[in-house]
């Protein structure tokens, strides 16, 4: 390990401390089976045949992924069993959200209050509020990056808000709104680093990533990926956070991730940084399962109006208060992405 780099003192402490105590504090993770977990899963299922059929053929002829179906106030088979939902002959009443615990400023337990807060917790209690009229009428479900994609397959969750990049790839297992922020991947070292940026000034360097992230496909590809650069990539982690730590620990040299995401974790520990220019354009969206097609409808009429407003529209008023300290540097004049549509 090197000098200096043994546990980055304080913060490193602290970044820690901040993922055990989020643990500990989970309402409801990925495997649970309670609030509602085994109606969730016969509500939506996984796909039939005939839908992966239309999925691959949805990722061949992929062009703007990022187009989503138009918005609808309408209520259809997926609203409806939300809504209806029943636990032990219960109405549950509740949205079932699978979140992140872990990323600060995005999803992540507030230390003082343990409340889950953040920029997506944010959208999540306003699509809730749409549906029921309540934005605490939420069951979270903390996932690993890796797990986002089965979560939704599985019917363990109606809707994902984590960061989480529409692409073409994904869209062959699920659906997604329209977008609701751009990001790119970057390159996190710490502040002492000779790496200047997504490079060949990684050669010989090891790198951590997130399985199942786009930052992992990044790494794989043939031509401008790990073994193109030089750099040795070590095996993905199940979430950002955890490459945070390695980094620290000095276990991996740096860290390629959404820019959005490092700036959180630049912000938690001060003796890192964001080096090099982004060398996507990614956008976040909302994941549900693919034959949920009114709620995707539903949730990009929540997203319209969450967009509205200009300066006073929600979506900046969550910016500034999560995301502009981190951000702002970096980004000139934010805005939420246009929404595209394919029909």
């Amino acid at each position: 390990m090197r000098s200096g780099r043994s546990v980055r003192s304080g913060a490193a402490a602290a970044v820690c401390a901040l993922g055990v105590a989020t643990a500990i504090f989970v309402p409801a993770t990925l495997d649970d089976q309670g609030d509602g977990a085994g109606t969730a899963r016969g509500g939506t299922g996984a796909h039939p045949r005939a839908a992966r059929t239309t999925a691959a053929a949805t990722a061949d002829t992929c062009v703007r992924p990022e187009a989503s179906l138009r918005p609808s106030t309408a209520s259809g088979p997926a609203i409806e069993r939300i809504k209806n939902r029943r636990v032990d002959g219960h109405r549950l009443g509740k949205l079932i959200a699978g979140v992140d615990q872990n990323s600060y400023r995005w999803g992540y337990r507030d230390p003082a209050t343990g409340d889950l807060t953040g920029f997506d917790i944010d959208l999540v209690r306003a699509i809730a509020e749409d549906i029921f009229g309540d934005p605490d009428a939420v069951i979270y479900r903390a996932i690993p990056t890796s797990q986002r994609i089965k979560a939704l397959q599985q019917g363990k969750v109606d809707i994902v808000v984590r960061t989480m990049t529409i692409n073409c790839d994904r869209l062959k297992d699920v659906a997604f709104s329209t977008a609701y922020f751009k990001a790119g991947q970057q390159v996190l070292v710490p502040k002492d680093s000779s790496v200047t940026g997504y490079n060949t000034s990684l050669r010989g360097k090891r790198v951590c990533t997130a399985k199942g992230s786009t930052a992992e496909a990044a790494l794989d590809q043939e031509k401008g990926g790990a073994k193109d650069l030089g750099a040795i990539k070590v095996d993905p982690v199940p979430n950002q956070l955890d490459c945070l730590v390695r980094l620290q620990l000095g276990q991996v040299d740096a860290v390629i991730t959404d820019n959005a995401l490092a700036a959180g974790q630049a912000a938690q520990d001060p003796s890192v940084k964001l080096v090099g220019k982004p060398f996507t354009e990614e956008f976040y969206g909302v994941a549900m399962n693919r034959s949920d097609k009114d709620l995707v409808r539903r949730v990009n009429k929540v997203l319209e109006e969450y967009r509205s407003g200009g300066e006073n529209s929600r979506w900046m008023r969550a910016y500034r208060k999560w995301l502009a300290e981190d951000l702002g540097k970096t980004e000139e004049n934010p805005a939420a992405p246009a929404p595209a549509y394919k029909d």
